[in-house]
Formats: structure tokens, sequence, C-alpha cells
């Protein structure tokens, strides 16, 4: 089909597979996703800064679908190594890419392992081999660990004598393999990684037939469960889903860096609430989220113990003294309050915090967030798509945990419990 223009967008599918970004008529960019039409429009709408380097290039969009997240992962790495698109090449350098390598060791056995910048490693044989550039770790070591149940492999150079525990969950071929079956798997294995999965398949159907031809059908028993285990994980649409909420937890970090004016890495955020009426059975809700999700086992909640007064920053100093009394708990690189320039002063001025922790507060009422350290305040409006999610999402989830624990007392202090 033909090539869309930018202007088109919704004419994209909404598919997994691989999109291509052209500047006039060279080919600048290639990306994979599992909805084309979401990820081809969040290039446009919410632009990381390496989008901003060539997003304003692009003229004209096409498209690969395939049949899973599996396959558009390698297709990716396939055609980036072949065409060598300007914009993923300027990236090759960093450690933003991954190769499967083979290599062999002194016995000439191969394993397998994940690397960067093959062509400048030092470590690897004459023999190895290696299979690249994938885009993204967490994916492709995802995929390895399903492809490894159907083609069992080393993963280092040496095995010890006895079974290990890879050997009895059969993803390793173990201390004395058929050296010639294994080399077998593996060579299918770095055909698959290389796109051609219709040709592992038909030859693993080939095999198959000739072991039945043969009478050896507990040996085409083992290969039919090869092909139906290998085509389940071929076709299997969330295998790395997880991956691509990784990857956007890793966007939406950088953004929020970008915002925060700050260098260190974000991971953990803690967010805190007050819940109390006229002072009353007055509470206090911590949240936590790492890597941009809810860790419930680690809320904390408070039962504010000053005198019932409605005083929501004195309430809020003493949830905060309480929490940061306890040295052993983890820090947070960011802290979310509910409320505004006041209640993000009571924050900065209690909390005897490192440098790499950063304050910020939302004020619901004009809808704002301030920021430590800035004199002006940000329309929540204004915030990129993903932080605004993430920002509503704490404050929320604060507010939801802080007045449950409130109710729970409330209910309690007027005997309604049972």
């Amino acid at each position: 089909m033909d090539k869309i223009p930018v202007k088109n967008l919704d004419k994209l599918p909404k598919t997994a597979g691989v999109y291509f970004f052209y500047a006039k008529k060279d080919l600048i960019y290639i990306g994979k996703a599992i909805n084309i039409k979401d990820r081809v429009k969040n290039h446009f709408h919410q632009p990381s800064y390496r989008d901003n380097l060539f997003i304003d290039k692009v003229t004209k969009i096409d498209f690969i679908e395939t049949n899973s997240e599996i396959e558009a992962l390698v297709l990716e790495a396939n055609l980036i190594k072949k065409h060598l698109p300007k914009f993923n090449v300027v990236w090759r350098d960093d450690k933003n890419y991954f190769y499967v390598a083979i290599d062999h060791n002194q016995n000439g056995i191969p394993y397998v392992f994940i690397t960067h910048q093959i062509h400048k490693s030092k470590t690897l044989h004459i023999k190895s081999s290696a299979i690249g550039p994938f885009v993204e770790g967490n994916a492709i070591k995802k995929v390895l660990k399903f492809l490894r149940k159907v083609f069992p492999f080393y993963t280092s150079k040496n095995h010890p004598k006895q079974k290990c525990t890879w050997c009895h969950l059969d993803l390793c071929p173990g201390p004395n393999p058929d050296i010639k079956d294994y080399k077998n798997n593996l060579k299918k294995l770095s055909l698959i990684l290389q796109g051609k999965r219709k040709s592992v398949l038909s030859s693993l159907k080939k095999e198959m037939h000739n072991l039945s031809k043969e009478k050896n059908f507990e040996e085409a028993g083992k290969i039919r469960d090869k092909i139906f285990a290998l085509e389940r994980v071929m076709e299997h649409t969330k295998v790395i889903s997880n991956e691509i909420t990784h990857a956007k937890w890793l966007k939406t970090q950088e953004e929020l860096r970008e915002i925060l004016d700050f260098d260190s890495k974000i991971s953990r955020i803690e967010c805190y609430d007050i819940s109390n009426i006229h002072g009353k059975n007055a509470t206090g809700s911590m949240i936590v989220f790492e890597d941009g999700n809810p860790v419930k086992s680690q809320y904390k909640k408070f039962r504010i113990k000053m005198k019932n007064e409605p005083n929501d920053i004195a309430m809020l100093k003493e949830v905060l003294q309480r929490r940061f009394s306890h040295e052993d708990w983890t820090l947070p690189e960011v802290i979310l309050i509910d409320g505004g320039i006041a209640q993000l002063n009571i924050a900065i001025n209690t909390i005897n915090k490192p440098k790499n922790v950063r304050v910020i507060s939302i004020a619901k009422g004009k809808q704002e967030l301030f920021i430590e350290g800035k004199k002006n305040q940000i329309p929540l409006k204004e915030l990129r798509q993903d932080v605004y999610n993430l920002v509503k999402h704490l404050d929320d989830e604060a507010h939801r945990f802080a007045v449950t624990y409130h109710k729970s007392l409330r209910k309690k202090s007027l005997g309604l419990n049972n």
C-alpha cells in the first residue's frame, strides 16, 4: 500500500507490527509496537527528547503488520540491521541496543547470552555469532525465556557434572547432551531470532514426518510438542506486554525528570494525603509507586495523634515526621503532597532529606503543580499526558487510601463496625 501522510494517522492499524518514518524519500527511523496506531501517535503527541530530534522531519509513514509482539520485536531488529535508518543508528553506540550472542567454550559447545555492542566486544571467540540489534533488553530476555522452553540451551560456558536447576525445568540440555541435536536446536533458535519462523516450523514438520515414517513415534511426539509450543509462543500477544509498560515508564520518567530538572533516576515515588472531618478521626496516608506502578504492600496509614483540630498542615507535618523517623525505610526520589504552596513548604522544611529527593505538591482547586526550587507553578493541563496521568493516579490513590482508613475509624467511633 502507499505510504500514509502524517496528517492521516487515523488510517494506521491497531495491530502489532513495525512502523517506518520517512523524511520525503529517506527512511529515517524504524520502531515496533503492539498497537501501531497508538504508538505512532505518541511520537507526535507526546514526543520524548529523542523524538524531538527527528519528528518534525517526518512526512510519511509506512508499516508492516505482524501476528504478535515477538514477531514485531524480531522484525524490527532485522530491519534496523538491514536499512540502518539515520535516527536508529545515532543511538547504536549507547547501551540501548542488545544482541543475542552464541559463543563456544573450549570444548566447542555453544552457549547463549545477551550483550551490548557486539561489534566492539573483545570477549567473543571467532566462532561466535550475534543476532540483533534489539532495542529493548527486557523484551528480548522474555522472548528467550519462552523460546528456551522449546529449544533448551546453556547460558554459561561450563555446566556442572550433575544436573542443574535448569535441567530439572527442562530448560537446559544437561551435563551430557547430544551435541548434534543441541546444535541443531540452536540453529533453529537463531533462525527464529532472524525472523525465519516459517522455515523452522517447516523443518520441524519434516523431521516429525520422517520420524513417523520410521515408526519412531516417541521422538515424533517430542517434535510435535516443539511445534505446538513454538506456535503458541510466536502467536502469544502478551508475552512482552510488561516490557511495553516498562518502556512507557522509561518515557514517563524521562519526561518527569525534565519537568523537575532532576538528574537522578526516578524509581520510587511516595504520595501523602490527609483525611478528616473538622479534625476528628484524622488520618494520613502514604502510598508508594515503583517504576510507575503501585506497590500496595508498602502503603502506610497513620492515625493522627495531635489534638482534634482542623489543621491539615500540622497533620501533614506529623505524618511526615513519623514517616521519616524510620531510617530503615527506603527513601523515595520524589515526594508528592496533596495541597498547594503551604503544604509544599511544610514538607520541605520538615523532611531532613538528601539532595536527590525532590518534593512536589498538587493543588487540586486550581489544578496546579508546585515544584521544589521553582518559582512558578505548572497548570496540570500543560503537563505531558503521561506525567499528568501519573500525578493524578498517585494523588487519587493516596486520597482513596486515606479516606478508606478515615471511614473505618469513624465507623468504629460510632460503634458501627459490627
